[in-house]
């Protein structure tokens, strides 16, 4: 009995470093300039640039399948670090794919929630909890504004108001340069 669990467990640690080893040998180096991408992009995963995601979207990019001004969240701010890490011309936000909106979050009136979970299965950051006939509500810090959940409400209890900063997110404005330090007209 010893003997045979001794079998297992040594075929066990040979497979287990096998496995390790080609897991080494064998891995698939991604592309360095897909992740400075999409540390660019948003994250929304609103799919409005035609693609699943912010990571597929990012891998277009870098692939040349995809423009850089297709996000309409990132706005010209998202277009301009695209183009400058890229080395592209600047262009404006295609507007095929939406405009850009000042950040927002969803909101269930939970009054009018009847429990669909429609809200929940259309949401690609599990930013919407609650269950079946049950009322919903969006946790908020997760939601990321993208509006995919409102389409698929039947009773049009989802809002999306600009996101109003927190304690947490609030940041105090820039203060002017003094008169001595401003540029001069000549």
């Amino acid at each position: 009995m010893l003997s045979a669990i001794a079998v297992i467990v040594g075929l066990a640690l040979l497979f287990g470093a096998l496995l390790a080893w080609a897991a080494q040998r064998f891995a698939v180096e991604q592309d360095p300039i897909i992740e400075q991408i999409e540390r660019i992009l948003p994250q929304t995963q609103c799919g409005q640039c035609n693609f699943p995601g912010c990571r597929p979207y990012a891998e277009a990019i870098a692939e040349g399948r995809a423009d850089i001004n297709q996000c309409p969240p990132g706005g010209d701010a998202g277009v301009r670090a695209l183009a400058e890490l890229l080395g592209r011309e600047i262009k404006p936000l295609n507007a095929e794919h939406g405009e850009h909106k000042p950040a927002r979050v969803a909101l269930i009136v939970e009054a009018e929630c009847i429990g669909c979970t429609k809200c929940i299965q259309a949401c690609p950051v599990d930013a919407i909890i609650g269950a079946p006939k049950r009322m919903h509500t969006v946790i908020a810090e997760l939601c990321t504004g993208c509006d995919l959940c409102v389409p698929p409400c039947p009773v049009d209890c989802i809002e999306m108001p600009e996101r109003r900063p927190t304690p947490a997110t609030w940041r105090a404005p820039k203060p002017a340069a003094p008169a001595s330090q401003q540029p001069q007209p000549h």
